[in-house]
């Protein structure tokens, strides 16, 4: 349940991450966080640590 969990989580942080990245970039209108800088700085993050975390859910806990 805990990788379900995870997982989806993940998916959230990396579409968040795509539409703040957008959004900074002024592809997506009508937010004040439209062609800002940091929104285009913060969303690859955001979206990387998404993606960080779908790979340690996949790979599951270190076996002894």
């Amino acid at each position: 349940m805990g990788k379900i969990v995870a997982i989806a989580f993940a998916g959230l942080l990396i579409a968040i991450g795509a539409v703040w990245t957008l959004q900074g970039l002024g592809y997506l209108k009508g937010s004040s966080m439209t062609g800002q800088t940091l929104w285009a700085t913060v969303g690859p993050i955001v979206a990387a640590f998404g993606v960080a975390l779908v790979i340690v859910a996949i790979r599951g806990p270190k076996k002894r």
